[in-house]
């Protein structure tokens, strides 16, 4: 008699790019090539600095710490006061670095202990990664982005995203605060994912869950997610960290030792020049600014509505059809998107529009824009 296992498929949702083969292929058959919009993932270099930091580090044989050295914890703690107004933070006990967000975010309810027993609460629309996870510890999911709509059943952890992926949206202070005060009451933890904080464009600043106005000092039950993917460009170094519960953080240590999951010794060494100098992270900001300033209007000017996006790395589109149509029409240009129906049912109308394209593959896309949609 064979093992009967959980096919992959019954486990998880279907890899949402898969769906989108048939209008690569037709942003790809382009005379002038494909502008990829799908994605998030940086197209300008790492700083030279960072490089070097890397290279530097190259040599060195012995295995990294799975906390991340002294340095790169006080980088850390530095970095999100310097950048994010958080005090606070202990170095030994209240951070530690990720292999990437992506991967930390995906197996947080499984260390954390949840199962079957356990509800993750999402946003309406919402990274699929935060979906995945739940699913990885057997958990239900709701989607949520109001506490009114709670209900008796408490949500053993809540993800919050500020700026939004996909839509930008910002969360203020206020709001997170109820978030905030209903951890306090029920024992839910909240996980905020913070990796486009430094990445406001207008309206209010954006503000972690851990800054003073949000949570008065007490980290309690909250951890913040924060990446160099997005304003460092390093996405090839999955160079993330978590923040905040001192408690949640050294669980989450103990478990990742006996797993084996270490930032490799170079990237380390990476992640303190680049949370050391803020410099570069200014140049990228406006090189984004510009680009993003660019596709709006010729988006807006192509009969597109801009919502949301005040901050983030991405333009919430619609023509008030149905996205996927607006994907296949935007493929006909050699303009990839995302179809809104990949962050939830309330996305069905909208497409997001990525801002991480070259300065000439942005000026390809808003002279194609200017030509006119096929109908």
């Amino acid at each position: 008699m064979s093992v009967q296992r959980v096919p992959v498929g019954d486990r998880l949702p279907d890899f949402p790019w898969d769906s989108l083969a048939e209008a690569t292929a037709t942003a790809k058959s382009h005379p002038d090539g494909i502008v990829d919009l799908s994605v998030g993932t940086p197209v300008d270099p790492v700083a030279p600095t960072i490089q070097l930091a890397l290279a530097e580090s190259a040599a060195v044989p012995g295995y990294p710490q799975t906390k991340g050295t002294p340095r790169l914890r006080e980088s850390i703690v530095g970095a999100m006061a310097r950048r994010f107004g958080v005090e606070g933070l202990d170095a030994e006990r209240d951070v530690l670095p990720v292999i990437g967000t992506k991967e930390a975010i995906a197996w947080l309810p499984t260390l954390l202990g949840l199962s079957s027993d356990h509800t993750v609460m999402i946003p309406e629309l919402a990274y699929p990664t935060y979906e995945v996870s739940a699913k990885l510890a057997g958990a239900s999911v709701v989607r949520r982005d109001s506490l009114l709509s709670v209900g008796p059943q408490t949500p053993a952890l809540i993800y919050l995203n500020s700026p939004a992926n996909p839509h930008g949206q910002v969360l203020g202070v206020e709001h997170l605060r109820k978030f905030v005060d209903f951890a306090r009451q029920r024992g839910t933890i909240i996980v905020s994912d913070e990796c486009y904080l430094g990445l406001g464009w207008e309206g209010q600043r954006p503000v972690s869950i851990l800054d003073p106005a949000v949570c008065e000092g007490d980290f309690t039950n909250l951890i913040a997610v924060h990446s160099l993917s997005k304003t460092s460009n390093m996405a090839s170094y999955r160079a993330g960290w978590l923040a905040g519960d001192g408690e949640l953080i050294q669980e989450l240590l103990e478990i990742r030792r006996h797993a084996g999951l270490m930032n490799p010794g170079p990237i380390q060494a990476a992640m303190v020049t680049a949370l050391e100098e803020d410099g570069h992270e200014h140049v990228q900001k406006e090189l984004y600014r510009t680009r993003r300033e660019q596709l709006r209007a010729a988006l807006e000017n192509a009969g597109f509505t801009i919502e949301h996006s005040e901050a983030g790395l991405y333009l919430w589109a619609t023509e008030g059809r149905d996205g996927r149509e607006t994907v296949a029409r935007l493929a006909q240009l050699g303009i990839l998107c995302a179809p809104g129906d990949f962050y939830g049912p309330k996305g069905s109308k909208h497409v997001r529009v990525g801002l991480t394209a070259t300065d000439e593959k942005i000026e390809a896309a808003v002279q194609r824009l200017a030509a006119g949609l096929p109908e």
